[in-house]
């Protein structure tokens, strides 16, 4: 399965369809957040109600500890990173440019969000964007990847020959 997600030209035009559906959902997503959105409520929501399991104490206090001291006094730097970065991931996604690190970004953003607490999309997302990183390269092939990977394949020495399947 692997191999035919990385090298069959079938699975490369069910993967542009993902990932341009992927980057519609994210570009519409960050749009929306561009100019007036702030990220403090629902960070000080995911600091007082933090995950917690069946013990009923937190189960990801590291998590929590990072929104309390380094997110929390920093929101207006993180409020621009959430809605420009969810700008980027899906235009990255829609145009299959670097398409493998919009997807890796797309998943932190996910992931972040389930340890904050927020289920909402994020299972779905998660399960489209694995299959889209594992295809790695034939996820953009139908993109402008087919120009941009071979172009820093040549001028960076030591990736030439990085990915089996080109």
């Amino acid at each position: 399965m692997i191999k035919w997600l990385r090298s069959s030209n079938i699975s490369g035009l069910l993967l542009a369809i993902i990932r341009v559906y992927l980057g519609v959902l994210w570009l519409m997503s960050g749009i929306e957040k561009v100019g007036g959105f702030t990220a403090e409520k629902f960070i000080a929501a995911a600091i007082k109600n933090p995950v917690v399991g069946p013990t009923g104490h937190s189960v990801y206090g590291w998590f929590t500890s990072i929104l309390e001291s380094f997110v929390a006094p920093n929101i207006g730097i993180f409020n621009f990173l959430v809605a420009w970065g969810e700008v980027f991931i899906g235009l990255g996604l829609i145009f299959g440019a670097f398409t493998t690190a919009a997807t890796f970004f797309a998943l932190m953003m996910n992931f972040s969000y389930l340890l904050a607490g927020s289920i909402s999309v994020n299972p779905q997302y998660i399960f489209l964007e694995f299959i889209v990183i594992i295809a790695g390269y034939n996820a953009g092939k139908i993109g402008l990847d087919r120009f941009i990977i071979p172009f820093i394949r040549e001028k960076v020495p030591f990736l030439k020959n990085s990915v089996e399947g080109y």
